[in-house]
């Protein structure tokens, strides 16, 4: 399962690096095309937006992997190891729900939107919607298997969900300092 996942993470890792890539090459070509010889690539902004739009939410999934995205472990670092669990199990289901929504939502705009298509590029709109199905279905599988592992498998909370060191858990010493630098 860690061999797939890191498959996975370099596939996913290797697609944003072709979008970036890709954008960087496009708009950096219209830009000097057009202060050079006045002209430029009709669909270069338009296919770097839907790029941009790719790469944001293939970076989502990412970011979901590494456990990277923002949270407040206040409260939960203070719980014990059961209540921990059942906090970490209710937020992945109601993520799962929240997930199902997307999922929905984004299948309804790509089926309206493949009929629909961009002025400068004539892709099919469904395909800017359609990574909305892509974002829903892999982070669903990203969830699914962390709620695995924290029911059935050996893991821990604390092994799964990212804690980062705050000004609490530091000591008073080092608080100061930090605020002292803060001003």
């Amino acid at each position: 399962m860690d061999k797939t996942s890191k498959i996975l993470n370099v596939l996913l890792n290797g697609a944003i690096a072709l979008a970036l890539t890709f954008m960087a090459i496009l708009v950096f070509g219209n830009v000097v095309l057009r202060y050079l010889f006045n002209s430029g690539i009709t669909w270069s902004e338009e296919m770097s937006r839907f790029l941009f739009v790719w790469m944001t939410f293939l970076g989502a999934i990412g970011a979901l992997q590494d456990n990277e995205h923002l949270g407040v472990d206040m409260v939960v670092k203070k719980l014990s190891p059961l209540m921990k669990k059942v906090v970490f199990v209710l937020t992945h289901v109601l993520l799962l729900y929240v997930l199902w929504l997307v999922l929905d939502g984004s299948w309804k705009m790509t089926l309206i939107n493949m009929d629909s298509t961009a002025p400068a590029t004539g892709l099919p709109l469904g395909y800017v919607y359609g990574i909305g199905i892509v974002t829903s279905v892999c982070m669903a599988v990203i969830i699914i298997a962390k709620l695995y592992r924290v029911l059935f498998g050996n893991r821990t909370v604390e092994q799964m969900a990212r804690t980062g060191e705050s000004a609490e858990d530091l000591p008073a010493s080092s608080r100061g300092a930090i605020q002292e630098g803060g001003r």
